[in-house]
This record gives C-alpha cells, structure tokens and sequence, in this order.
C-alpha cells in the first residue's frame, strides 16, 4: 500500500492526557478535512471494494442510526465549500462524486470523509458496537469487536480497568446530542501503513521508541444521535513522520 502521511498532527501528541481523557468538542469542528484527504480517500474506497467484509459490519437494528448518522454529515458537509452535497450525490474535495445509497449509508459515509464510524447503542448495562465503518484499524480486528460491549471491546487494553470501564459507561450514559467530546492518543509505529488490523508493526514498550519511524494518532469524537440516541464515536486517523512531532517520550 502506498506511504500515506499527513505534514504534521495539529495538537501536541507527546502530552497524552490519561484515559477517558475526554474533552468538550464545537460542534463546528467535529469532521477535518486534512492534506491528507485525497490519498486516503483513495484508499478507503478501495479497502470498501476489495476488503468490505473486514471494514463494515452493520447489525439490521442499527441501520436506523447510521441513516441518520448519515443525515448529520451530509448536513454538515453541506456548510462547507469543499463539499457539493444534493439530494443523489456528493461531490467530494477530491472531485469523486460519490452516490447516495440509503441502503448501504456505511458505504456512503466511509466514502465520503476520513473519519472512520463506531455506533454504539445501549442494550442491558452497556453500549455494544452494532455498526462501523472501520477502514484504518490501529492493531484491531472489527470483527473481532463487532456486537461486544464496551468492556469486551476494551478486554485487550491494560489500563482499561474496572475502574475506567465505569467511568466510560457514565460517560456513554451522560453525553448529550449538543455536547460532543473528543481526546487524542498517540501510536507508534515502524511502518505507516493505515489497514493494520494485526499490530504487527506497532511499539507498546516504549524501552523500544528510538526505533519508532512513524507516529500515528487518533482524533476520537462522541457524539450522540438525537433521533435514535446511538452514540458515535468518530475516528480521523493521522500518521506522521517521527521528527515532525518533537521529542518523544522515552
């Protein structure tokens, strides 16, 4: 796959704040289009049409909320000059027309902006993932996540305890449709590559970051539907060259 990279990641990612790390979002900032778009536009479209069984999954309850949660882009996309949005189609900055198919919403949505979808829905105690669009996996497996819970889905991350796990689920419970939010986190990588569903390439131990090429981070937003009340969480993934982000954290 080509080398997708991004000029620089426009916060400071040698400063993770710890998990939830959650803060409050403009609702005027919530989808970036970056230097990156074309490249990985191109890509996303051909990870749909080669890999669609390994980047969308959608549970037949859940459609209603990707619907809308289609509705919510296109509306938003529509302030923007870069965008050309009518009742069939949307043009893109990259000057694919990309048809609207209410059908397959994920498809349309994983076509159209950088984000990569997470929709969650309360069932029992917790919100499971009953729909995504994930084309740019950091070291997970959608169908290894799709209809777990939010512990399930976090069962591989170590500092995701009990603890943590309840304050998330308060935070699930509590969001409002006028209130997003949005953190940060920061990867290493040796290799830049966007699909990388296995983490072959990533560095957890960080004895082992001066041999980190590649920083990778995720601007995560949650939002919540107000029709349907599912909880999106948003995924604009950024990659960047070692140098361009300062002194790491050793």
């Amino acid at each position: 796959m080509p080398v997708i990279l991004q000029s620089h990641i426009p916060f400071d990612v040698t400063q993770p704040r710890p998990l939830p790390g959650m803060m409050v979002l403009d609702p005027e900032d919530w989808l970036w289009v970056d230097d990156a778009y074309g490249a990985q536009m191109a890509l996303r479209r051909d990870l749909m049409l080669q890999r669609c069984d390994d980047v969308i999954a959608c549970d037949a309850r859940a459609l209603p909320a990707v619907r809308e949660l289609l509705e919510q882009v296109l509306q938003f996309i529509a302030k923007r000059s870069d965008f050309v949005v009518s009742d069939t189609e949307v043009v893109c900055p990259d000057g694919q027309r990309v048809a609207l198919d209410w059908s397959d919403p994920l498809l349309c949505l994983g076509a159209i902006v950088q984000n990569d979808f997470c929709i969650l829905q309360k069932e029992g105690d917790e919100h499971l993932l009953s729909a995504a669009v994930l084309c740019f996996p950091a070291s997970w497996r959608l169908s290894d996540k799709f209809m777990r819970p939010l512990t399930g889905i976090h069962d591989t991350v170590a500092p995701y305890d009990d603890s943590i796990a309840k304050r998330v689920q308060r935070l699930f419970d509590a969001i409002r449709s006028d209130a997003p939010m949005w953190r940060f986190n920061a990867l290493y990588y040796r290799d830049p590559e966007l699909f990388q569903p296995d983490g072959h390439h990533s560095v957890q131990d960080r004895s082992q970051l001066a041999n980190v090429d590649y920083v990778r981070s995720e601007r995560q937003t949650l939002i919540r539907l107000p029709k349907t009340q599912a909880v999106v969480f948003g995924i604009h993934t950024m990659v960047v060259a070692r140098e361009s982000v300062g002194e790491l954290p050793l």
